[in-house]
């Protein structure tokens, strides 16, 4: 039988007094009425730290369930200093799954107010039934959410955000050792392609949660134990990481991704990913106003990409970039512009040619398919994201490439038939994102074009 997961509830025991208004609330009623009731019915052991049989020193049972509960929930009703100073603990411990609550007279400390605390209603000695009744509705709903997404609502991992959780260094430290341990040098790598590719495969879930920074940390650890210090996978992944956590900037960041794909032959591989992740950088050194050289290079290298690859993602961006050329002080004359724009409508024609192609094709995919997506398990689930991520793709590069030509009416379409497919937030506001810079440099040089082009109304 799985191990049922555990809630440490943080809080008061007995009667307290708040003396900041002088009133004195019965803290158990709190957690009997409240708080148990609500995380049992989710199926979690909810307990106190009065709770937790141990022998001993109680504080190592705390600190344990503090670094290891699934869920801590922490009532700072009263400004009890205990559950603060605990509350700050977990923050450290862990990025999320914790919750805040308090009874709604509560003083917030000043560097308290950045939190998120969910108010009840206490009457002192006593808690009205339908407070009871809309408390426990409310916390339930919070706890589906906090288990189900695992957000960030640490403070210390929000504002810290290369911070890797104690957790995954004790995996990395635990790999470490049984390859240090083992028997024999056989031995010993086995143990150790075992640890890189657990360490590999938390890394790929770390990126599909868009947790950059842990991923980079760990590709970085992967690399340091295998040895290799060039492997073009590990690198590739590693300055695609290390491009997204933007850290300790974006500026920095994005010199770092560059010289680590400059260590895998990037003036010459013909590796598209590479190349095309290269493309992607010098284009943000380049928004970010780091001069037009970066320009040129993100041009050549998504010019590379495309013509590698022949597809969609490096068209759409390759005709960006010529775009932001043609805007740019290295086009000196209106002439050099229209090059450029002649060469971004073209990129955009075969743009829409290659969603007319691909679209049939996935579909045709998705049939074959559609046995395996409706077993109901893990690979059944993930088959059916990706046709969907593939479809919703195709229809925003088809919005993306009509704009740009100024089919506005097809343009709509779509934009329409993509908001009908399941996507994420993300992909929403990459696509925003993308519009906005095409729609400011159109407005710029659309006049240069025959017929012009004019923003749509």
């Amino acid at each position: 039988m799985p191990q049922k997961k555990r809630c440490f509830v943080v809080m008061g025991f007995g009667i307290k007094t708040d003396y900041v208004n002088g009133r004195k609330l019965n803290l158990d009623k709190s957690y009997r009425l409240l708080v148990k009731p609500v995380v049992e019915s989710r199926g979690l052991d909810c307990f106190r730290a009065d709770e937790i049989p141990h022998s001993g020193n109680i504080d190592v049972k705390m600190y344990q369930e503090l670094l290891e509960a699934d869920l801590v929930i922490a009532d700072l009703s009263t400004a009890n200093p205990n559950a603060l100073y605990e509350l700050g603990v977990r923050h450290a411990l862990r990025p999320f799954t914790t919750i805040v609550i308090s009874e709604d007279k509560f003083v917030n400390p000043f560097n308290l107010n950045h939190l998120s605390i969910s108010s009840y209603q206490h009457l002192g000695d006593a808690i009205d039934f339908e407070e009871v009744h809309r408390f426990r509705e409310a916390l339930g709903k919070l706890i589906d959410t906090v288990l189900g997404k695992k957000k960030t609502d640490s403070p210390v991992y929000t504002f810290l955000n290369s911070l890797v959780p104690p957790k995954v260094q004790e995996q990395i430290d635990a790999a470490i050792g049984r390859a240090k341990a083992a028997e024999t040098p056989q031995k010993a790598s086995e143990n150790l392609g075992v640890a890189t590719s657990l360490l590999i495969q938390e890394a790929e879930d770390a990126i599909e949660v868009k947790e950059f920074a842990k991923a980079k940390q760990l590709f970085e650890t992967v690399r340091t134990l295998s040895g290799e210090k060039n492997d073009s996978y590990i690198i590739h992944r590693l300055a695609f990481c290390t491009y997204k956590a933007a850290l300790p900037d974006t500026v920095s960041s994005l010199h770092q991704s560059l010289a680590l794909l400059n260590s895998i032959n990037l003036a010459h591989t013909n590796d598209a990913e590479t190349v095309s992740l290269a493309g992607a950088v010098e284009k943000k050194l380049y928004e970010v106003g780091e001069g037009n050289q970066h320009l040129e290079n993100s041009i050549l290298y998504y010019q590379r990409s495309y013509y590698l690859l022949n597809n969609r993602y490096n068209g759409v961006n390759l005709a960006l970039t010529l775009l932001y050329r043609a805007t740019s002080s290295i086009a000196e004359n209106d002439q050099e512009r229209i090059a450029d724009l002649v060469f971004a409508r073209r990129t955009w024609q075969r743009v829409l040619f290659l969603c007319e192609r691909d679209w049939p094709i996935i579909n045709q995919k998705e049939a074959g398919d559609l046995q395996r997506m409706q077993n109901g398990n893990k690979d059944g689930q993930e088959l059916k994201e990706y046709y969907q991520a593939e479809k919703y793709w195709i229809q925003v590069n088809k919005a993306e490439a009509s704009y740009g030509l100024g089919d506005f009416e097809t343009y709509r379409i779509a934009l329409a038939e993509a908001e009908k497919i399941p996507h994420h937030p993300w992909q929403v506001d990459s696509f925003h994102q993308q519009m906005d810079k095409l729609a400011v440099e159109l407005k710029k040089v659309g006049h240069l074009l025959e017929p012009k082009w004019e923003a749509p109304n």
